[in-house]
């Protein structure tokens, strides 16, 4: 049995865990072989994810000296392991939706993505979210579009300032 000062510093762990990614996945890997697991562990490893066992009550504690995840709290039963990422939170989906392709376990269990809950239905969203990079391009392409709008305006009249300001009143109408 850990010692009391063995299980603050797997808290302590698990609160610095929580603190540096910005997604947790959550499988109930009940019923899986030793192989299996060591198999998952490995392509969670290739793709940079950390995928861990700790003790549900263990979790709930670090989780309450950070506080906002309640939300994940009656997923914390059973048998579970947590994949821990930061950057790209899809990418555990899809490694999770690649494996659980050659069967049923480990059962996805819920998601906390900067600590927005997601259930176990929605693996298949998760798997095609986006990364913060690629939204803030899609954005950043957004904002840009009607300075490139003005820019073709300006030289499709001959960079003449009336030219331009008629095209896109003409655009507008």
């Amino acid at each position: 049995m850990a010692t009391k000062e063995q299980k603050q510093a797997v808290i302590d762990e698990l609160v610095d865990i929580l603190n540096n990614n910005e997604a947790v996945y959550l499988t109930n890997y009940k019923g899986m072989s030793v192989a299996q697991i060591s198999e998952l562990r490995k392509e969670f490893r290739k793709s940079g994810i950390t995928y861990r066992v700790f003790k549900n009550k263990l979790v709930m504690k670090a989780m309450d000296s950070i506080g906002g995840y309640e939300s994940v709290y009656p997923h914390l039963e059973e048998q579970t392991a947590f994949a821990f990422m930061s950057g790209d939170a899809a990418r555990p989906a899809k490694v999770l939706k690649e494996f659980l392709k050659k069967g049923d376990k480990p059962e996805f269990k819920a998601a906390i993505i900067e600590k927005a809950l997601f259930g176990s239905n929605q693996l298949d969203v998760l798997s095609t979210m986006k990364t913060k990079d690629e939204v803030i391009g899609d954005i950043i392409g957004l904002l840009l579009s009607p300075v490139s709008n003005i820019v073709g305006a300006l030289q499709s009249q001959g960079s003449t300032i009336v030219g331009a300001i008629q095209t896109i009143a003409d655009k507008e109408n």
